[in-house]
């Protein structure tokens, strides 16, 4: 047996396992359009597998705000899957629906202002989207040539330097965003631990700020990277394929043990 079987076979085996997967590039392909993407039916599959077993939570972990992650994972309300979204700012509980979170008035109003001035700003330029988010803005560049890409980066950087120096700044995939939250998939991932009353967490995710998960991460759980570059992630898979290929073993050891 290999290192990598060794570390599935513990957790899968585990008392109550919690499952948190980002979705951009870990389920659903990159798109350049973002509100098209969507698991794939394997990814689907799995997840639903999963999230039928005893003793398993399933959630989704991401960046995107709760109704835009809920619209693309086409999640309903009766599904047993758990969402944290807007890295963490917003949960979405199976049963009970999404729970509030704390607004601050002059936050928002600020955020208003910054994604009119962003998308003022970056208007003349090809290829960019702005994103209004639920607690700042993501700045798109998926479509755009590289000059363009950092014109767009630098404009959003400087707008937002000079009125919301504090704001969180993360970069991603063909992303740049910024939010007057805190919230991390970190912190996401340890509520969610709690939450569920997890033994062992497996958590997946493919870009930079899914490291920051995988980094907390302890003895017995399980971290796994899809695709290229460092990570700190115990487990690396080519794909999404990949991933799911790790999934599926998962939900088979965990309905060997139960039976």
């Amino acid at each position: 047996m290999t290192a990598a079987d060794a570390a599935i076979e513990a957790v899968s085996t585990t008392p109550v396992l919690l499952v948190a997967l980002d979705f951009d590039g870990t389920l659903a392909p990159l798109v350049d359009d973002p509100m098209t993407a969507r698991m794939t039916p394997r990814a689907r599959s799995a997840v639903d597998a999963l999230a039928a077993l005893p003793d398993t939570v399933v959630a989704l972990v991401s960046g995107r705000s709760l109704g835009h992650l809920r619209e693309i994972a086409e999640h309903d309300d009766a599904s047993p899957v758990w969402i944290a979204a807007s890295h963490g700012a917003q949960f979405w509980v199976p049963g009970a629906g999404g729970e509030s979170t704390p607004d601050d008035a002059a936050d928002l109003a600020l955020r208003d202002r910054l994604q009119s001035a962003i998308t003022e700003g970056v208007a003349h330029l090809t290829g960019v989207w702005i994103e209004p988010k639920e607690f700042g803005v993501g700045v798109h560049t998926r479509t755009a040539d590289a000059d363009t890409a950092r014109e767009a980066r630098a404009v959003a950087d400087q707008l937002v330097a000079a009125d919301a120096p504090e704001w969180r700044r993360r970069t991603g995939h063909d992303i740049l965003e910024f939010a007057f939250r805190h919230e991390g998939k970190d912190s996401a991932v340890q509520h969610l631990r709690e939450r569920a009353g997890a033994t062992a967490v497996i958590f997946a995710g493919d870009d930079v700020t899914d490291e920051d998960a995988l980094r907390t991460l302890g003895a017995g759980d399980l971290g796994i990277h899809v695709g290229t570059g460092d990570t700190a992630a115990a487990l690396k898979v080519a794909d999404i394929d990949g991933l799911v290929d790790v999934l599926e073993v998962v939900a088979h050891q965990r309905v060997s043990r139960a039976q």
